[in-house]
């Protein structure tokens, strides 16, 4: 076999430096160094401009939300608003038509209170004026009958019949 050169012999073996134990002492130091450094520049600095932060953040949201209280509450006002002018329109539009139609059903009654009174006038004088024809044509009844009855005898017998024997033969059939 071949003798070990440069190239092919194994490197020393070193400890990873975190790990060795001559270095402990400076890590520890530098650790807490490092640590004081950013606990001072965190709770010096960072800290109060993220607070800061939160606070407006916090006092944003807070104004928002009265805000918003605010809107709902004006809103809620104007709804209840609008339901009561809704309410108050309803209720004049039903006693505007009521009223309306209480006038408009006077004056039909009376309309038809005066065509009522109209058509008895009409009927009143037609019924005159009918009981004054059936009056005239009573009173003709008898003498039509009278002629009838005279030329019905004179077609049987072949001669007119004295008038007051027809008057006579007519008035004893009506008081049958």
């Amino acid at each position: 076999m071949a003798a070990p050169t440069a190239k092919t012999e194994a490197p020393a073996q070193h400890a990873f430096p975190p790990f060795d134990t001559q270095y402990y002492l400076s890590e520890i130091v530098w650790l807490a160094l490092s640590f004081a450094l950013l606990y001072a520049l965190m709770s010096k600095v960072a800290l109060p401009r993220i607070g800061a932060i939160f606070a407006e953040r916090n006092k944003r949201i807070a104004d928002d939300i009265a805000t918003a209280q605010g809107l709902k509450e004006r809103t809620d006002a104007a709804h209840a608003a609008y339901e009561k002018a809704l309410a108050d329109a309803r209720t004049r539009a039903q006693n505007l038509a009521n009223v309306t139609r209480e006038r408009e059903a006077a004056a039909a009654e009376e309309t038809n209170k005066r065509l009522e009174a109209q058509l008895h006038d009409r009927l009143a004088t037609a019924e005159k004026s009918i009981a004054a024809t059936r009056a005239t044509a009573m009173g003709n009844v008898g003498t039509i009958a009278a002629e009838a009855a005279s030329a019905i005898v004179e077609r049987l017998i072949g001669q007119t019949p004295p008038a007051h024997e027809v008057a006579a033969a007519l008035a004893e059939h009506g008081k049958q």
